[in-house]
């Protein structure tokens, strides 16, 4: 996607309240958590989806979010990651959510964006099977994962072929 096209994306991830936010497409981002007053306008920026990968029990978790998204009528998806086992069973439910909501506007969000990031990166190169190397640009501005997380997109990507090498 060229700079022209990120613009919109630019606008909208600026109006999104939220640390860390990275627009991918027009119909996703991800994101940190966004505060209460932030969920409560996702509709008015058109999203009709949400994916949390984040332990409900994290302390920046807005306990209230499923129904506030609800009574935007945005479908909420909740897939509690704790952060320091994530495993393969993550992966195909993070996969089988984005695979069912791709013809919407979703926002992918855990704690800080470390989640999100990388399991969008391996949604990107595995599902959709787009360049790694472009993929891990929206990683590399959050982090470059570590431990265990590193193992599982190591896995991963070596699972279905793709020639690449986190940094």
């Amino acid at each position: 996607m060229g700079a022209a096209a990120l613009l919109p994306l630019a606008a909208h991830a600026q109006a999104l309240d939220a640390p860390n936010v990275i627009p991918i497409s027009p119909l996703l981002v991800t994101s940190g958590q966004p505060p209460e007053q932030a969920l409560k306008r996702l509709s008015a920026y058109g999203f009709q989806a949400v994916v949390y990968l984040a332990p409900g029990n994290v302390s920046t978790a807005v306990p209230a979010e499923a129904g506030l998204l609800a009574a935007q009528g945005i479908e909420f998806v909740h897939i509690p990651i704790p952060f320091g086992s994530p495993d393969a069973s993550h992966l195909q439910a993070f996969y089988a959510a984005l695979d069912r909501l791709k013809d919407r506007k979703v926002l992918v969000h855990c704690e800080i964006n470390m989640r999100a990031s990388a399991l969008v990166f391996l949604y990107r190169t595995v599902q959709l099977r787009e360049d790694p190397d472009n993929a891990y640009e929206s990683v590399i501005r959050i982090w470059s994962p570590r431990g265990v997380w590193r193992r599982l997109v190591v896995q991963e990507l070596a699972a279905h072929h793709i020639a690449f090498e986190p940094y």
